[in-house]
């Protein structure tokens, strides 16, 4: 998953062997690894990664991927701040956040796959590709179930504070609540994820008091960074059938039972920064499908372009 990926797993006839999605990642002595992956200590050692009986394993997959997907193309978009950055010390900060959603992302598709193999692109029988990392760099653009927010493109850096602090506070709200799931690797996750999107929350919210409070031309930018960002806000609060059903056996969350929340610190920080969120502005879906569902904006396609260009280029690479 991009240089920062640390992964390993094994193969089985038709997939990835289901017992064996996190062994790779401790493996500090393995050779011929892949040419994007190498290894680090796994931050859910000791985590029990038994499914509860009851829970419905691809719907389970399904919830995962939605979230590690989040993850993985917000990670994308911070990490073309490189060396653009309005200056360094911003450039470092921006690289750690999306080092940490990278993370999150990584553990969150090692999870999918580890729940349904099926849904992990098939590579070659001899394919060093761990499973995480086929999920990333092989799936069509269809088969991401990203929400359409994380996939705008950056825009100027109040746009893509705007981005950030919408999605980072509607993550950690989520987060928050997913601490206490019955899963016990999406409790994990959850428990470090929440100290991270703290960070990133309070990172985006000082920026935007700072634009929207700052030159009548950095408040016309975060005004008009809102503009265009808040239309995406609404989606983040449907529901998928996978959320319904996993919220109901405390495994998920329901997006809903977040939005007072989401609202009301956004309201504070909003007010703040001297900037009112437009009215009843919402981006349309086709069918009554957005990201969650496969269709996603005219800014997918080039940047999966990009994020998967030299991996499907070396399918088998190594070093």
């Amino acid at each position: 998953m991009s240089e920062a990926s640390r992964s390993g797993g094994g193969r089985a006839a038709g997939g990835y062997e289901h017992d064996n999605a996190y062994e790779g990642l401790v493996d500090e002595d393995s050779h011929g690894q892949w040419a994007f992956g190498t290894s680090f200590d796994d931050p859910l050692a000791g985590v029990d990664t038994t499914v509860p009986d009851d829970v419905d394993l691809p719907a389970l997959a399904t919830y995962c991927l939605m979230l590690g997907d989040d993850a993985l193309i917000s990670a994308h978009r911070l990490a073309e701040w490189s060396t653009r950055a309005p200056e360094l010390e911003e450039e470092v900060a921006l690289a750690n956040v999306g080092l940490d959603l990278l993370g999150q992302a990584r553990l969150l598709l090692a999870r999918a796959a580890a729940a349904d193999g099926s849904m992990v692109p098939f590579i070659s029988d001899t394919s060093p590709v761990p499973a995480e990392d086929a999920l990333a760099f092989f799936r069509p653009e269809h088969a991401f179930r990203n929400s359409r927010l994380c996939e705008l493109d950056n825009g100027d850096f109040a746009k893509s504070m705007i981005r950030l602090l919408i999605f980072s506070t509607w993550r950690l709200a989520i987060f928050d609540r997913l601490r206490d799931s019955r899963d016990p690797v999406l409790a994990a996750v959850a428990q470090k994820g929440v100290k991270e999107l703290t960070y990133h929350r309070d990172y985006a919210a000082r920026w935007t008091v700072t634009l929207g409070c700052g030159t009548k031309e950095s408040m016309r930018r975060t005004s008009d960074a809102l503009d265009r960002v808040w239309p995406y806000v609404d989606e983040l609060f449907v529901p998928t059938d996978e959320e319904i059903t996993l919220a109901k056996i405390a495994v998920g969350v329901d997006p809903r039972d977040v939005r007072e929340e989401f609202d009301s610190i956004l309201a504070q920080v909003l007010h703040a920064a001297e900037l009112v969120p437009p009215d009843g502005r919402s981006v349309g879906t086709v069918g009554g499908r957005a990201g969650r569902h496969g269709i996603h904006t005219e800014a997918m396609g080039p940047l999966l372009a990009e994020m998967q260009s030299v991996a499907r280029t070396y399918p088998e690479g190594l070093w």
